[in-house]
């Protein structure tokens, strides 16, 4: 697609998307891996390039910000975009995208060369909302990157055309792209005050029209586990097997409530990873509820699991840790829709119906919105994210920007 009204959004996504900037669970820097810290600060040039003069780095939290500077001289409350730039846990190395122009809606598209991967209408059904559009998909062999690089290029994207555009009457503008959101650490020392906004929104959604502000209460739940190995020659009422009572814990859970299972406002235990040897065995869950409450009666199911495991034993063997991780936004924003409303305006001036279905899932305007600034996400237009099957729309990506420039125009007549 030639956009002629955002011109760098695509070749800047594509330029993102094959840059390498997935985050690592297992470290303890912020952000969490160099390669978030290298394209965080290109940003930082980026920025500055197209007319930012106080773009920064900031490294107690690895966020940058930047300011749009406001062109009313009323006195407009100041809106902020935020998106991360880390990509999720699955390859992120050597990412190939390809462009699929006028998709019909009804063809299977060979995504590797070999036709081992395909995206089937069969098997994803949105690709019927796609006809006539251009597409972004991936090769096969990594995710594409959409969440949430498709936000930092539309958020560049708004930048450079409100810049460019001095007619278009707005209020300031804070920008702001951080590390390590796919982790779920990446808000955990974001500035509220520095930033300076006083509402704000992530563009972190997936299709067309998306608005959440509500979404899953959240904790993790690892689970080690300590075995007896002995030779199997004598491990006759010897042997505890620590994989075997891995197998027994997940068993114990109910087997309904999974993630394949579940939709709607149903939640659910998520085994993200299972590994062991007979002596020592751990597993790493998500455990996700929208209600408060229910997330800790899944907690306590989990702890009591572990203690009728441990019961059984010879001594206590299964250790459980559980942190919450977010909570449901709902409980702020709820006191904070005239954000939401202003959200609903933009994208109904523009022909484009609201989705406001919860989110089944999390963004860091879930921990934003408890520390102070109410933060609903909206599309970026990322479909089937974090796999190989990745893919969006050129068209509602440029959607997405002319959203975020309504918002700021609706803000500027309050």
């Amino acid at each position: 697609m030639a956009d002629t009204k955002y011109p760098t959004l695509i070749p800047r996504f594509l330029r993102y998307v094959k840059i390498n900037t997935r985050s690592d669970e297992k470290s303890e820097t912020i952000p969490s891996s160099d390669r978030e810290t290298k394209f965080l600060h290109q940003l930082v040039t980026e920025q500055k390039k197209i007319g930012l003069s106080d773009a920064r780095y900031n490294d107690k939290n690895g966020y940058v910000t930047a300011t749009i500077p406001g062109n009313v001289d009323a006195q407009v409350p100041v809106i902020g975009f935020l998106a991360h730039v880390d990509t999720a846990d699955f390859n992120a190395e050597g990412v190939n995208p390809q462009i699929v122009e006028n998709y019909d809606g009804h063809s299977v598209i060979k995504l590797d060369q070999a036709g081992e991967y395909t995206l089937d209408p069969q098997d994803f059904p949105a690709l019927k909302n796609y006809a006539g559009q251009t597409l972004i998909t991936t090769d096969g062999t990594t995710l594409l990157g959409s969440d949430d690089k498709s936000g930092v290029a539309e958020i560049f994207a708004l930048a450079e055309y409100l810049l460019a555009h001095p007619e278009i009457k707005h209020g300031a503008i804070r920008i702001g792209f951080g590390p390590d959101e796919e982790i779920g650490t990446g808000a955990d020392h974001f500035d509220v005050a520095d930033f300076g906004a006083d509402f704000a929104y992530t563009v972190d959604g997936g299709p067309l029209g998306e608005l959440e502000y509500e979404t899953f209460s959240a904790a993790s739940l690892h689970v080690d586990i300590k075995g007896k190995n002995v030779h199997p020659s004598t491990a006759y009422h010897t042997m505890i097997n620590a994989i075997q009572l891995g197998i027994d814990f997940q068993n114990r859970l109910p087997q309904d409530e999974v993630p394949e299972k579940t939709r709607d406002r149903a939640g659910f235990f998520h085994l993200l990873s299972f590994e062991g040897t007979p002596d020592h065995a751990e597993l790493d869950y998500i455990i996700r509820d929208f209600e408060r409450a229910g997330l800790e009666e899944r907690k306590q199911k989990a702890q009591v699991i572990a203690d009728k495991l441990n019961a059984e034993l010879d001594t206590p063997r299964v250790t459980v840790t559980m942190h919450d991780q977010y909570y449901n936004m709902i409980d702020i924003m709820k006191d904070h829709m005239d954000v939401v409303r202003l959200a609903e305006r933009a994208m109904q001036n523009l022909g484009i119906t609201p989705d406001e279905t919860p989110v089944r899932g999390g963004t860091d305007g879930s921990k934003l919105s408890f520390m102070g600034l109410p933060t609903p996400n909206l599309f970026a237009g990322g479909e089937n994210m974090h796999g190989r099957f990745e893919f969006v729309s050129e068209q509602t990506m440029a959607k997405a920007v002319d959203v975020l420039v309504e918002i700021a125009k609706l803000n500027a007549e309050k």
